[in-house]
């Protein structure tokens, strides 16, 4: 998978992007997720709306970025080894999802769920940034040979989030335990990569 695409245009400025996440956070924090608009956010960042909407075409894509990552999210530094680098991703998805309000994340998922269109776009930007990170790092464990071919980047995916997610939003285990969860988890998906993976001809 090619790195996604950005937006095509003039610079954007980082100023402002902060501006939005700020204002986004703040209002979430103070009258929650169901009554945060554009309009609230632009007058708290004190910009045009327009420069909102230059950057994103819906409040759930605005609200995913101020929250968990927006679409600069890169791969991890190469660690040597397919585990080393599943451990760096599993850690940036507990680090961004036990920061994200859960009742953000409640909301945003009901949202994508209710409106097709919303859910398609939602997939080919956030969930198709997160699949190139994936991407990357399969595509270097098959070049250093741990694994023959490259294996189903969703897969992959559903197998590091599953854990975290349902630790930490239908559990709601304990924060102080989701190092072993990352640990356990990248080790486990690690090993099932080269166990299952073809062998190589």
């Amino acid at each position: 998978m090619s790195e996604p695409k950005q937006p095509v245009g003039r610079p954007r400025d980082s100023q402002i992007d902060h501006a939005i996440a700020s204002a986004t956070r703040a209002i979430l924090s103070e009258d929650g997720y169901g009554k945060l608009t554009m309009d609230a956010v632009a007058s708290r960042a004190g910009i045009g709306k327009a420069a909102i909407y230059r950057r994103f075409a819906t409040k759930q894509e605005m609200i995913f970025a101020a929250t968990v990552h927006d679409m600069e999210e890169q791969p991890p530094p190469d660690s040597g080894s397919l585990h080393g680098d599943l451990e760096a991703i599993c850690e940036v998805i507990a680090s961004q999802l036990a920061t994200a309000p859960p009742a953000v994340l409640h909301g945003l998922l009901a949202d994508i769920h209710r409106d097709s269109s919303l859910g398609a776009r939602f997939t080919s930007t956030f969930i198709e940034r997160e699949r190139f990170v994936i991407d990357t790092v399969l595509a270097r464990a098959v070049e250093r040979g741990e694994l023959a071919a490259a294996p189903d980047t969703g897969i992959v995916h559903a197998l590091l989030l599953g854990p975290i997610f349902y630790w930490l939003l239908i559990l709601i285990g304990e924060r102080g335990k989701l190092p072993d969860l990352v640990r356990t988890t990248a080790a486990a998906v690690a090993g099932a990569l080269a166990a299952t993976a073809p062998p190589s001809r």
